[in-house]
């Protein structure tokens, strides 16, 4: 993005910086390689991907959309997120780990089948549900969202099929202005719990107690994903949420919980939003403990 946008690189910075601290000495750490053609294409059209890629400058800023802009390096990141989700899903499948965190940017979820918005251009962790499918032959995948906004694009890329499961919490009305309540797909494997301005922790976890959570343990999925925005942080720039780093910890205790019930405790989640890098980092790092207490 240019120089002044929220999506920086010292987003990610904050948090790799985080997770270099002792408390997490015993983390694996991977590079992320490129995804493939093949993988992009499971969510994204072909013809999508390639106009995607080759409109990437060399040199300057190519603009997609009002919020949403291309720099020389935006091609390998992008490619790099997306390929983290792949490669995350794969070695859990495999039983390489227990579980992972994609540290990643660009992030994804509002990016659909054909059109990228909102600072996304793939749909990373969409790419990593269908992977886990197509390769690893699972046949009920869930992703669950708690950044601040809709994932428009997880739900675009879910909604019609029934082996595919997404829930959010997120504010509304907000950007993108998706997400309400009646939206529920096929057979209501879409369920979104949309949550007004200031509203806190408490009104975060009810939504997950009393709705999310029997929906996704009545859904048994055999793999979760996870779409990890920290925006919803009470000090985000970007939020009118008001969570903290102690409801990180609690959703992602719950999360993994449901997948050791269905998934055999398979949980890849991957950096979404979070634009205030102090409470980033530190949202990140009780997510990442979480994680590893569950491995």
């Amino acid at each position: 993005m240019e120089p002044w946008h929220v999506e920086s690189p010292a987003r990610l910075e904050s948090v790799l910086s985080a997770l270099r601290s002792p408390a997490f000495a015993a983390l694996a750490w991977r590079e992320a390689p490129e995804a493939s053609r093949e993988a992009l294409s499971r969510v994204h059209e072909r013809g999508y991907v390639e106009a995607l890629l080759a409109a990437v400058p060399a040199h300057g800023y190519v603009r997609i959309d009002p919020d949403t802009a291309m720099g020389a390096a935006t091609g390998p990141a992008m490619l790099r997120a997306a390929g983290a989700c792949v490669a995350a899903v794969d070695a859990v499948a495999a039983g390489e780990v227990a579980n992972a965190f994609c540290a990643v940017r660009p992030p994804g979820h509002h990016a659909e089948r054909a059109r990228a918005l909102g600072f996304c251009f793939f749909n990373n962790v969409a790419i990593g549900a269908l992977q886990a499918r197509a390769v690893h032959g699972l046949t009920r995948v869930a992703v669950i969202d708690f950044d601040v906004h809709h994932g428009n694009g997880t739900q675009h890329s879910f909604e019609r099929d029934p082996g595919l499961f997404y829930a959010s919490t997120h504010q509304d009305p907000f950007y993108p202005g998706t997400g309400h309540a009646n939206e529920q797909g096929v057979a209501g494997n879409i369920v979104n719990v949309p949550l007004r301005g200031a509203s806190d922790g408490a009104a975060v976890r009810r939504a997950y107690t009393d709705t999310i959570l029997p929906r996704l343990d009545a859904f048994a999925p055999e793999f979760v994903l996870i779409s990890a925005g920290f925006d919803a942080h009470r000090d985000d720039p970007l939020s009118g949420l008001m969570l903290t780093e102690d409801d990180y910890a609690w959703i992602t205790r719950e999360l993994c919980a449901v997948a050791r019930r269905h998934a055999g405790g398979r949980v890849v989640s991957a950096l979404e939003g979070g634009y205030d890098l102090t409470a980033l980092a530190s949202s990140a790092s009780a997510h990442v403990q979480e994680l590893m207490a569950a491995a």
